[in-house]
């Protein structure tokens, strides 16, 4: 199944504790339906000292959230959009359902 919401795309977060912050897509994993976004879901995990981190302590980092919890970003209207697929020039593309703006292409 071709991916609604890709590496690099501006999302919105719609639920969560999170929710109306908006970031880039650092990394997608589809395979567990989730993405990280820049700056949202953020948490603390306690480093213990290592040979490659000799001074450990408190790290913090962006933490997965469900690809259901985020919306693209219209181009247009800079509002939460719904994303379908169509073909445009022979191409497969992703659009805006709203605006009908085309994202990539």
């Amino acid at each position: 199944m071709a991916a609604k919401i890709r590496k690099g795309d501006r999302v919105i977060v719609i639920a969560g504790r999170d929710r109306g912050r908006e970031g880039k897509v650092i990394r997608a994993i589809p395979s567990e339906g989730r993405v990280v976004v820049e700056g949202v879901n953020m948490v603390s995990r306690h480093v213990k000292p290592s040979q490659a981190d000799p001074k450990g302590g408190v790290r913090r980092f962006e933490a997965p959230i469900h690809v259901s919890n985020v919306a693209l970003k219209d181009p247009k209207t800079g509002k939460p959009a719904r994303v379908g697929f169509a073909i445009r020039d022979g191409r497969k593309v992703r659009v805006c359902k709203g605006s009908g703006e085309v994202i990539d292409g």
